[in-house]
């Protein structure tokens, strides 16, 4: 996620996402800029999109980070303007 300085630490092992979708939850919550928001999401996006393409071929690992996945589509679907 963001550090204080606003550079991204890219996030790599579950913990990581599972952690870091609480942060991205809280971020959100929060009175951050809407460019950064929106970026973290890009970014938390982008990170996941790549730790299940690695994964790919790892059924345990998979299933892991697809739970993540519907953590953030729900997620997603809940800051959405209407």
């Amino acid at each position: 996620m963001f550090d204080k300085s606003g550079h991204w630490t890219p996030l790599e092992t579950f913990d990581d996402f599972d952690n870091g979708i609480s942060d991205l939850i809280e971020l959100w919550s929060g009175p951050t800029t809407q460019s950064l928001k929106e970026s973290a999401l890009a970014h938390f996006k982008a990170d996941l999109e790549a730790a299940t393409l690695k994964w790919v071929d790892n059924r345990a690992k998979t299933k892991k980070y697809a739970a993540i996945g519907v953590e953030l589509a729900e997620f997603e679907a809940a800051v959405k303007p209407s």
